[in-house]
């Protein structure tokens, strides 16, 4: 493996991307900060005949298509596999079997080229994934993370070093409005579909209050899903009309409006003029809505990634590749896959 020093890394390196946590198998190819290229393959479709995802059909999906899928970004983006300086892969967090699929093969690519490897934190991509949108951003600035297995408010200080005011002490936000969407008989992933319900509908139901403690920046879930749950076994029991609708917009209204709150209120404390946002929640149109108006009320800059960098995608992990790249922090070939990781 060729070993890098910070006087010889080039100031524009070609960067290749790859995600396999889910059920996405996903390439992408920057040259700095500039994409070329973003190529994604995904198993939802199969995934959605059996309610959720399962693990042994991901990781087949993603053996036969990593290859497909690399080989389109490359040509896409107009580059040979032989110009590029550094290969990232997500790493964890995410299903060790699908995780494995793509880190496999990043080590073999990168190893056969000599060229270094980065193993990427997938969580921290998301957060990276901002600057693509704005080639000028730079820290300190205020987070807002959303997905699918994880919900926070963080104080980006800089590239490398993050502070979590708070989040979610139990479920997701995304964990949220699929186990809702089950609830109300809609399909997997729920997230756009009770985003598609609640436009039909107004929050008129009344659901419990999210924060957890007086001031601070920690809020939970469960106890929001569970009355969804409530509502609804309740009005069937009772044999009462009641509206999907109306419930799927007083849901998402309790569960987003607390992360735009909190998130202005964390840009204000710590006297930050831009917020981020990242996660696949971020995609939601209500939530994008909401923080953008919040933002503007307070002078905030805001940067939104666009909703395809949102959900899982290579592009935000090889916009974090590029920061390990630039700070000569590579991976050791032995590095192993990881179900769950810390933000680090």
């Amino acid at each position: 493996m060729q070993i890098l020093r910070p006087d010889n890394l080039k100031e524009e390196p070609l960067i290749l991307g790859i995600e396999s946590s889910c059920d996405e198998t996903a390439a992408a190819v920057i040259r700095g900060r500039r994409l070329l290229s973003d190529e994604i393959a995904s198993s939802a479709n199969i995934q959605a005949l059996y309610g959720g995802v399962v693990p042994e059909i991901a990781s087949r999906a993603h053996t036969d298509a990593v290859d497909l899928v690399v080989d389109r970004a490359l040509k896409t983006a107009g580059v040979k596999k032989e110009q590029l300086d550094a290969v990232a892969v997500t790493y964890g967090a995410g299903l060790l079997g699908a995780l494995l699929v793509g880190l496999s093969f990043a080590k073999g690519l990168a190893y056969g080229l000599h060229i270094p490897f980065i193993g990427v934190n997938h969580i921290r991509g998301h957060l990276s994934a901002a600057y693509l949108e704005d080639e000028t951003l730079r820290p300190p600035f205020m987070t807002l993370l959303a997905s699918g297995g994880h919900t926070a408010v963080i104080y980006t200080k800089s590239f490398s070093e993050f502070e979590v005011l708070g989040g979610t002490l139990d479920d997701a936000a995304g964990e949220a409005f699929d186990k809702v969407a089950r609830v109300l008989g809609l399909p997997y992933p729920g997230g756009p579909h009770i985003e598609a319900l609640a436009r039909e509908g107004k929050p008129v139901v009344h659901m419990p209050k999210m924060l957890k403690g007086e001031g601070g920046y920690n809020f939970s879930y469960s106890g929001l899903k569970t009355a969804v749950i409530n509502y609804c076994h309740t009005m069937e029991q009772r044999g009462e009309a009641w509206s999907k609708a109306d419930v799927a917009a007083s849901f998402q209204s309790a569960a987003l409006d607390i992360l735009v709150q909190k998130t202005v209120e964390g840009a204000l404390e710590k006297g930050v003029t831009t917020v981020t946002a990242g996660g696949g929640v971020v995609a939601n149109g209500y939530l994008r809505e909401k923080l953008t108006e919040a933002c503007m009320a307070h002078g905030l800059k805001l940067v939104l990634p666009v909703k395809k960098h949102c959900t899982d995608n290579a592009a935000m992990i090889a916009a974090e590749g590029l920061i390990r790249y630039e700070a000569g922090d590579f991976s050791p070939l032995s590095l192993n896959a990881a179900a769950s990781i810390p933000l680090r």
